[in-house]
């Protein structure tokens, strides 16, 4: 069954899924060629009408030589959403409130008249005159509060007892975030062959320029005008693949080492760049590939 108003869960997978089919540069026909789905399955998919199955989302994520983390992190939300596992229980409702019996009769007798006569007093006693009464209300006052002043003493002391007796850092901090925390940990030559993930860097950054390899990786040359440096990240790649960027200074280059780097972007460390500075990013793609080691180069420049 499908829905015609897409949840903004299916509209986010949907949204990326048409980005993986615009980087394949695939018609519909061509991705039902390709993979085990139809055309008019891909167009619900791709159009939010539908969740796709996994695998769809897996071969999609293959031939656009894509990892398959995010999308599939966005096709496991949009599959609870569309099955209904991630609807929230209905909370019970309160149940009504029941008064007892005793209650019932203490309010009965309270909205009752009284009906027993006041005493009369014996000749010769006065009443209690209202400076008595007052003294009185007084000393039960008074007794009221001594009693609460010593349970708020006893509560500070027992509170004072259980803090200064644990080891605690001698200066408080702010409890507002450091300048380090919401913002890039670096600038300018501070960057300079640093990982631009781990300064912040790579938060919002600048596509420069894209490539696509004849081996199938994915390049992308990146810039952050926030930090003044500019990098190049790869995926879709091979263990032994090599990357390298180049600006005004020395080269800095990334390899991927290991299947968990393929499997996953990898990052050149940042170099320094200023507006018009020219970026040229060096693909060597292992030996013993299709390319047999040939270089494959691609420039931008930083606006």
């Amino acid at each position: 069954m499908t829905r015609t108003t897409p949840s903004p869960e299916r509209a986010r997978l949907a949204a990326s899924l048409r980005d993986l089919r615009a980087r394949t540069g695939l018609s519909m026909v061509g991705l039902a060629e390709r993979t085990a789905f139809s055309k008019s399955s891909w167009e619900r998919y791709l159009n939010g009408k539908s969740v796709p199955p996994r695998d769809a989302v897996r071969e999609l994520c293959r031939l656009a030589s894509e990892p398959e983390g995010r999308c599939l992190a966005l096709w496991e939300i949009a599959e609870s959403e569309w099955s209904g596992r991630a609807a929230p229980a209905p909370a019970p409702a309160p149940a009504p409130a029941r008064r007892t019996e005793t209650a019932q009769r203490t309010d009965a007798a309270a909205e009752a008249p009284s009906t027993v006569p006041e005493p009369v007093p014996p000749e010769g006693s006065a009443p209690a005159s209202r400076d008595d009464t007052r003294a009185g209300n007084r000393g039960a006052a008074v007794a009221v509060l001594a009693s609460v002043c010593a349970v708020v003493v006893g509560g500070v002391a027992i509170t004072l007892f259980l803090v200064l007796g644990q080891d605690a850092p001698r200066s408080s901090s702010s409890a507002s975030p450091s300048a380090s925390a919401t913002g890039p940990r670096c600038r300018g030559a501070a960057c300079e062959g640093r990982n631009p993930m781990d300064m912040k860097c790579g938060v919002g950054p600048q596509t420069l320029a894209s490539y696509r390899t004849a081996s199938g990786a994915m390049l992308e040359l990146r810039d952050s005008r926030t930090c003044g440096t500019s990098w190049a990240r790869m995926w879709g790649t091979r263990i032994g693949d090599r990357l390298e960027v180049t600006a005004d200074g020395r080269p800095r280059s990334a390899e991927v080492e290991n299947k968990a780097d393929a499997a996953a972007y990898v990052y050149t460390p940042m170099t320094t760049t200023r507006s018009g500075t020219v970026v040229r990013a060096c693909f060597r793609p292992a030996p013993g590939g299709e390319s047999d080691g040939k270089g494959e180069c691609f420039e931008g420049r930083v606006r």
